[in-house]
């Protein structure tokens, strides 16, 4: 175990727990089937930190993820990843390329959605827009809860998600992605595309 960990740096069991004590969040063990995941309270809001694997054939690729649910009242619905990030899920019905009016931050990111003045209104947050650069690769959006959740949410409650290829095993990173959750969860109650409520309590 020393010999691996002195190749590969920490596992991501020890990085992931190592976060969970740092932002006060439960660490799961995974099992033979399923992986271990942090998942976080923040306000009434259920983070969850977790990976999958998509198999294609003779190859697999995995993700890291974060997910949310929220009450969302108004489908407000928004992606955003960085510029030359070549991917077909930006590509949404409905959805159509946003500037916000900050020219390196158009210049560095893609932001799609379906209210062009909610993306705005949105990202005229400067701590979230900071947050966002952290994240040195990002896939930010919010999954409509019609044909992905089936009877697990009430209907009105969508998913903010993110996910990245590859495992993160840097717990500054991971923080700084917690933290980007909870600032956009806030923002989306300022802007009033979100409820401060427990989204499984809301129905």
């Amino acid at each position: 175990m020393g010999l691996l960990r002195s190749i590969f740096g920490p596992s991501k069991e020890e990085i992931w727990s190592q976060l969970a004590r740092e932002i006060d969040a439960e660490f799961v063990e995974g099992s033979f089937w399923k992986g271990s995941l942090v998942r976080a309270q923040y306000k009434q809001w259920t983070l969850t930190l977790d990976t999958f694997t998509v198999s294609t054939g003779k190859n697999s690729t995995t993700y890291t993820r974060m997910r949310a649910p929220y009450v969302n009242p108004d489908g407000f619905q928004f992606t955003i990843y960085r510029t030359g990030f070549f991917t077909g899920l930006g590509k949404m019905l409905g959805m159509q390329d946003i500037e916000i009016g900050d020219a390196a931050f158009d210049r560095d990111f893609v932001c799609k959605g379906n209210q062009p003045e909610q993306v705005i209104r949105l990202l005229n947050n400067p701590v979230l827009r900071d947050l966002i650069y952290q994240q040195p690769e990002i896939y930010l959006h919010v999954r409509d809860d019609e044909g992905w959740f089936g009877a697990t949410f009430p209907e009105g409650v969508d998913e903010l998600c993110f996910q990245v290829v590859g495992v993160i095993k840097d717990v500054e990173r991971l923080k700084a992605l917690y933290l980007l959750f909870a600032e956009v969860l806030n923002t989306l109650c300022h802007v009033g595309s979100a409820y401060e409520d427990d989204p499984l309590l809301h129905f």
